[in-house]
């Protein structure tokens, strides 16, 4: 009885926390956009003829792109949420402007194929087989069969 009360507990301990991982697995991220502020202040003390931008207006900057990315975040797929806050998360440097600039280019890259093979299916008026059914009557006369 007792063992069978251990597994029930460690059953429902187990499934509260892949509950917990999987909400959180789509949590916006908590990026730490100071080391890139910092590089971005320092580089336009240096150029001439930049507009400076100060740390403090960098962030700002930051913090506002994340409440852009709050509401857009919905609207990306989980496999492009994964790799874009990897890719932001790589090199120490992490930005939310990187961020959701990754993620709208896979969508929209997504969205431009999936137009382009429509338009493609469209216009040709033929499926894959038909296409080489098509090509093999004219090339060498005959269907394939």
């Amino acid at each position: 009885m007792l063992r069978a009360f251990r597994n029930f507990i460690a059953t429902v301990l187990a499934a509260l926390c892949l509950s917990g991982l999987s909400a959180r697995s789509d949590d916006i991220p908590t990026l730490d956009v100071n080391p890139v502020c910092r590089g971005i202040a320092s580089q336009g003390e240096l150029e001439a003829g930049l507009q400076q931008t100060s740390f403090q207006q960098c962030v700002q900057s930051e913090q506002a792109v994340r409440e852009e990315v709050k509401k857009e975040w919905s609207t990306f797929s989980t496999a492009d949420k994964s790799h874009c806050v990897a890719l932001a998360k790589t090199g120490g440097e992490s930005s939310y402007t990187e961020l959701i600039t990754c993620m709208e280019m896979a969508r929209d890259v997504r969205k431009l194929h999936s137009e382009a093979n429509s338009q493609a299916q469209a216009l040709s008026g033929l499926t894959p087989t038909s296409d080489i059914e098509s090509a093999g009557k004219i090339i060498y006369g005959f269907g394939w069969r």
